[in-house]
């Protein structure tokens, strides 16, 4: 079974679209530019931040096409392949040419609300279907179930394909716990920007980001120096992300993040229904605190 390190940051890649809807493979292009010059340590593509959901099965192996070839093995890729029926997702990954991938991230079924028992069965079937090192994402406020520590550790323990968790539960106590019994080489990687340093002192090896897409050198310096043991230079940083950790998410992710993406000269501002950009006050709060964070930074 490949190995994939998934120490340090990576990036919860947004899809960028034109004005007319379409993706904006140009702009796509240049967002990863950013990334493998600026310290990023893997990309996501494909997850939540991409508005996963609003894309077609075509435009998903598109864009799974392009990042492999743009990205061309510099840094791992990992791809969001989630989804609540457990039997289209193990054909997807029967049949679907993602040769070049690095991992795969996989949610907890959402909308069906799982038992414990359901979730070990999903994650089974897909762990028994793949060659690729699999990565379990616990998001219960998008999900409607969480997946406990319990579950997690039985998971990680029976499979060695499972290498890792995207945790973004926010129960520290949940997350403690899988750090602390989990077996030797499986990677707890925090799923929340603004719990990624405390989490690291516990033992999270970094972040799937959503703020690393508009400030992948700072952001990556922050969390490898904490990574390292600077904590005091870490700490430092981490407080100057303080506004931008809530304003990102004020009017809903990745509505945030693009909206400061545009105001930096990235992207348009343009997300697919049902989410909508942010309204006018916050987009001016978070460009100002973006213009704010870079004068600091």
């Amino acid at each position: 079974m490949r190995q994939v390190n998934l120490t340090g940051l990576g990036v919860a890649l947004i899809t960028p679209f034109q004005t007319n809807g379409e993706v904006d493979y140009p702009a796509l292009s240049r967002l990863t530019d950013l990334h493998l010059q600026n310290n990023v340590d893997y990309l996501v593509v494909l997850g939540t931040t991409a508005e996963t959901p609003t894309l077609s099965a075509s435009e998903q192996t598109e864009i799974i096409r392009f990042m492999i070839e743009k990205v061309k093995k510099r840094i791992p890729l990992v791809l969001g392949m989630s989804g609540n029926n457990t039997k289209a997702v193990v054909e997807r990954l029967r049949t679907e040419n993602i040769e070049g991938a690095d991992a795969i991230l996989l949610s907890v079924p959402y909308y069906n609300k799982p038992t414990q028992e359901g979730i070990y069965q999903h994650y089974k079937a897909i762990a028994e279907v793949t060659s690729l090192p699999v990565v379990l994402y616990n998001v219960p406020g998008r999900t409607g179930v969480n997946m406990t520590a319990e579950t997690t550790l039985r998971l990680a323990r029976d499979f060695n394909n499972i290498i890792a968790i995207k945790e973004a539960s926010g129960n520290l106590t949940q997350i403690s716990s899988i750090i602390k019994h989990k077996p030797s080489g499986f990677q707890v990687i925090s799923g929340d920007d603004s719990i990624a340093f405390p989490l690291i002192l516990i033992g999270a090896v970094g972040i799937i980001s959503v703020i690393g897409n508009a400030f992948p050198k700072e952001f990556s310096r922050m969390i490898h120096l904490a990574l390292s043991g600077d904590y005091p230079k870490a700490l430092n940083l981490n407080q100057n992300f303080m506004e931008l950790y809530e304003l990102l998410f004020t009017d809903g992710s990745p509505a945030g993040v693009k909206s400061l993406l545009h105001s930096m000269g990235y992207i348009e501002n343009e997300l697919r229904l049902p989410l909508v950009p942010v309204r006018s006050a916050t987009y001016e709060k978070i460009r100002n605190a973006g213009l704010e964070l870079k004068s600091k930074l």
